[in-house]
C-alpha cells in the first residue's frame, strides 16, 4: 500500500504529542520520529497552523483545540453506530447494557440501552460515575492498558479472561460484566477514548452467556470504529 511520507509523519507526530500530556520538546519529538530537527520544525509548524498542536510558554508541544474539535465530532458518529449494537446486547442478555468511558480516575456511563419488556431494571443511567478501579466497566478499561506492577488481581484476571465480572461493587445485589473496547492502532489512552461495553443485572443473569455476548459486542464496536 502506497502512503504519503509527509502525511504519515504528521499523523505520527500527533499521536506522539497526544501521549505527552505535559508536552514534548521539538528535540524529543524529532528523535521519536527519527527525522532531522529542521524537518520536525516544519511538521510542527504545519500542525500548529491548523491548530492541531500548540506551544506552551517554554516551547513544548501539546495538542491544540482543533484536536478536541475533531474528537467531539467523532462522538455523534460513535453513538449512531453503536446504539443499535448496544440495544441488541441488552435484548440478548435481558440486562441493562451500557458503554462507559474513562475520565481521569473515574468511569462514566455515556450510553445505556434497556431490554424490551423487562420490568426490573438496574439504576444505571447516563452520567453515572464511579472510581475506575471499582465495577466491571472500569476494571475492563484498566485491563486494556499496559501491564503495571500496581495492577489489582481483578485487572489481571480481566486481562487474561477478556472481560471483568463483579458482584455488588457499585450497587448491592447487582452483577456486572464488561469488556474493554480496544482503540484503533496508533491511538493512545491520552486521547480520552478509553471505553468499555457491558451489562448489569440484579438477578438471573447467565454470566457465561452474557460474558460471551459482551465480548462479541466489544469486537463488533471495535470493527465499527476502525472502518
Amino acid at each position: 500500500m502506497s502512503t504519503l511520507q509527509t502525511l504519515d509523519r504528521g499523523l505520527r507526530a500527533l499521536d506522539i504529542v497526544s501521549q505527552s500530556p505535559s508536552g514534548i520538546s521539538v528535540a524529543d519529538l524529532s528523535r521519536e520520529l527519527d527525522v532531522h530537527r529542521a524537518i520536525c520544525y516544519r511538521i510542527v509548524a504545519t500542525l500548529e497552523e491548523h491548530s492541531l498542536v500548540t506551544r506552551t510558554a517554554d516551547g513544548r508541544i501539546r495538542l491544540g483545540v482543533a484536536a478536541a474539535v475533531l474528537a467531539s465530532r467523532f462522538e455523534p458518529q460513535f453513538a449512531a453506530d453503536v446504539r443499535p449494537v448496544l440495544h441488541a446486547l441488552a435484548d440478548k442478555t435481558r440486562a441493562t447494557a451500557f458503554v462507559s468511558v474513562a475520565q481521569g480516575q473515574h468511569c462514566v456511563v455515556i450510553m445505556v440501552a434497556e431490554p424490551e419488556g423487562t420490568l426490573l431494571r438496574v439504576g444505571y443511567r447516563v452520567g453515572s460515575s464511579h472510581p475506575i478501579e471499582r465495577g466491571a466497566a472500569g476494571i475492563a478499561i484498566l485491563a486494556l492498558r499496559p501491564e503495571s506492577p500496581g495492577d489489582s488481581d481483578a485487572v489481571r484476571r480481566a486481562r487474561a479472561d477478556g472481560y471483568s465480572l463483579t458482584r455488588g461493587q457499585i450497587e448491592h445485589g447487582a452483577v456486572g460484566i464488561a469488556s474493554g473496547i480496544a482503540l484503533p492502532q496508533g491511538v493512545g489512552p491520552s486521547t480520552g477514548l478509553e471505553r468499555s461495553v457491558g451489562v448489569v443485572a440484579l438477578d438471573g443473569l447467565d454470566t457465561d452467556r452474557a460474558a460471551d455476548a459482551v465480548m462479541s459486542t466489544a469486537r463488533e464496536i471495535e470493527r465499527l470504529i476502525s472502518v
